[in-house]
């Protein structure tokens, strides 16, 4: 058996499987701080906490035969986030997470110092990736940057704590701004225009390879064997996929967690930072994939069901029955937006409430801004979105038919429901775990799941218009936003 744990922005899932198939799923809910304007943190010392829970509920009702057949660990996680450790290993402030929008100013000074940078990186500079935060700290706390040893990604620095060493995979390097995506390795150029020693960074090494043996003294707290492998995993993107078999030609999903992407896997590195399309290597060896990824996936969502008072259930319910003459639009950037984008100013707003809008409208309509920004994407990509196979929709916002229907209305893709979509990167996570132990073999990882509920765009211009006044509603209220 094998367990994937996955390292999210608002929970910590573990998976326990058997040959990739899974048995029993523990989570652990996290918390974000945002401390200053554009500012998004998390201490990484609340992620090891809520992991080891996760871990040790997962094991808690197995009898001990079947906790020492635990032969693997892999490892998934939010990508771009930057945790500072200094030389004994000590956390030295709290992580700068993927929606921190602070390093605006440093994207700009790094395209004006290599204007190639988007095509060697895979994507132009945006803030929120970790070689502009790197910047930023040197100037804004040069007091931390100086104290630097080891950078790590959020879900490295869970491996740290597991097997006691630092190193990535390909896909997590890749969302850090320092990978040559072409030839997947560290680039000194990159490193030198960010404030950042390469020494600093950790080995790269594909997703399925062990990065080490757990420690003793967590085997024995959680009553593993102390042969249970490590195994390095992938930035949640490439575990969602391979969860999905989401790694050859032809293949893709949507992912619709706290944030959301339309992401495409291949065989070769296809940049396009025109359009802020990723283009960004694979955990797998020999594979990339191109990716629109929207800052604000289905947490909007969960935003307004906060606001509001209700579940999101209910309130999905009554956005069903509105008539759609009666709804207003949102912008649902309440932490900027990527792709197309490219812009960390832009905030959320509703235009055209009346005295008679509803709380059941204000959803509907948060529920077509998620979709529009799909319709967005999926433009983004050009003829390469266009006749596509149905798409597995993985995410906590797979679970709603309002959205994924809305979705595939306004982007004009076929979707569907595969079981186990609320968990695909921990599954992707423990595939890879059982990969690296021989359980499953390469070509297993091709498999496609069965699609629960297909979601067919249907005909008609009434949302088309809409999507059309909600571009324009953008493109007015950029300005305002942009900084004086």
């Amino acid at each position: 058996m094998e367990i994937g744990l996955d390292l999210g922005t608002s929970s910590v899932i573990g998976l326990l499987c058997e040959a990739g198939v899974p048995r029993a799923e523990a989570r652990r809910a996290l918390t974000t701080s945002s401390p200053m304007p554009y500012a998004s943190e998390q201490d990484p010392e609340d992620w090891w906490q809520a992991a080891r829970a996760v871990l040790a509920e997962l094991v808690a009702g197995l009898p001990e035969g079947e906790r020492q057949a635990i032969t693997a660990i892999g490892l998934s996680g939010q990508m771009h986030g930057a945790v500072l450790l200094d030389r004994s290993g000590a956390v030295l402030r709290p992580a700068m997470l993927w929606n921190d929008g602070r390093a605006h100013a440093e994207c700009a000074a790094l395209t004006e110092a290599l204007p190639e940078i988007g095509t060697l990186a895979g994507v132009p500079p945006l803030p929120g990736f970790t070689a502009p935060k790197l910047l930023w700290l040197s100037r804004h706390e040069p007091q931390i940057h100086a104290r630097i040893a080891h950078v790590l990604l959020p879900k490295d620095y869970l491996g740290y704590r597991l097997h006691g060493g630092y190193v990535t995979d390909p896909s997590d390097a890749a969302g850090t701004l320092w990978f040559d995506q072409s030839a997947r390795r560290w680039s000194d150029a990159l490193c030198a225009i960010s404030a950042t020693d390469p020494d600093w960074l950790p080995p790269v090494r594909d997703g399925a390879e062990v990065a080490g043996l757990i420690l003793p003294q967590i085997a024995v707290g959680l009553g593993l064997s102390p042969r249970v492998r490590i195994v390095i995993g992938g930035g949640d993107a490439a575990t969602g996929a391979v969860a999905v078999g989401a790694v050859e030609d032809g293949t893709g999903l949507i992912s619709l967690g706290t944030s959301g992407q339309l992401l495409l896997a291949g065989s070769a590195y296809r940049p396009n930072p025109g359009a802020f399309v990723h283009a960004f290597a694979h955990t797998l060896p020999g594979r990339w994939y191109q990716m629109a990824a929207m800052l604000n996936g289905a947490r909007p969502m969960a935003w307004f069901a906060g606001v509001a008072g209700a579940g999101i259930g209910a309130l999905l319910e009554e956005a069903a029955a509105v008539p759609a003459t009666r709804v207003p639009l949102f912008l649902p950037y309440l932490t900027g937006e990527r792709s197309p984008h490219g812009d960390p100013h832009i905030r959320g707003g509703f235009f055209g409430l009346e005295d008679s809008t509803t709380r059941a409208a204000m959803m509907r309509a948060v529920v077509e801004a998620v979709a529009f920004c799909f319709a967005d994407a999926a433009e983004s990509f050009g003829p390469a979105a266009r006749g596509l196979a149905p798409l597995p929709v993985l995410g906590g916002g797979a679970q709603s038919d309002l959205l994924l229907q809305a979705v595939a209305d306004a982007s004009g893709l076929t979707l569907f429901r595969p079981d186990g979509a609320t968990s695909g990167p921990s599954l992707g996570a423990a595939k890879l775990a059982a990969l690296a132990t021989g359980t499953l073999s390469r070509g297993d990882l091709d498999t496609r799941p069965e699609a629960r509920e297909v979601f067919t765009p249907r005909p008609g211009g009434a949302l088309l218009e809409r999507l059309e006044k909600w571009r324009a509603l953008y493109r007015a209220l950029r300005p305002l936003a942009a900084p004086r």
